[in-house]
């Protein structure tokens, strides 16, 4: 019974990295299958990201998403304008400002985010997955996330 269950544990320990390398590429799959069929507005990753960050300079809004401050720039301008984001002074240095989610722009995310829970369910309605085994999942993409956050780009509120 002991050696059965080294076995097993043998099989799981060499499938893990295989495992791993699933887990980011679907994730990745998915998400762009669903921003994909749901065509979001652009912005959408910025909102999100103000979500997650909180108030932050456009410079530090820019390295989250992996893009150049003068295309941050440009979305933050277009945010701005639809009322989804606001400046506010900088809370340590008086000569620039941050970004933060306006009201709207927190409706605009959930109602996004509500799109994406549907669309994801509908898909999962034509799976044999139990929603115990969806929980699971959410619960390790959850802990691998935290531990994968980035405390110094959390923590930066410079422009």
């Amino acid at each position: 019974m002991y050696i059965g269950f080294l076995c097993i544990l043998e099989v799981v320990t060499d499938s893990l990295p295989a495992l791993a390398s699933d887990l980011v590429v679907l994730a990745a799959r998915l998400t762009r299958a669903v921003r994909r069929e749901l065509e979001h507005p652009a912005g959408t990753r910025a909102l999100s990201l103000l979500d997650e960050l909180g108030p932050v300079g456009v410079t530090a809004l820019a390295a989250a998403d992996r893009c150049s401050q003068p295309t941050m720039t440009g979305t933050v301008k277009t945010l701005l304008e639809q009322g989804l984001v606001d400046r506010e002074p900088h809370p340590t240095d008086g000569r620039a400002h941050v970004v933060v989610l306006t009201g709207s722009g927190r409706a605009e995310l959930a109602r996004i985010r509500r799109a994406n829970a549907e669309l994801v369910m509908a898909r999962l309605a034509e799976t044999h997955h139990t929603a115990e085994e969806v929980a699971t999942t959410v619960a390790v993409l959850r802990d691998v996330l935290d531990l994968t956050s980035s405390p110094e780009l959390q923590e930066d509120t410079t422009p």
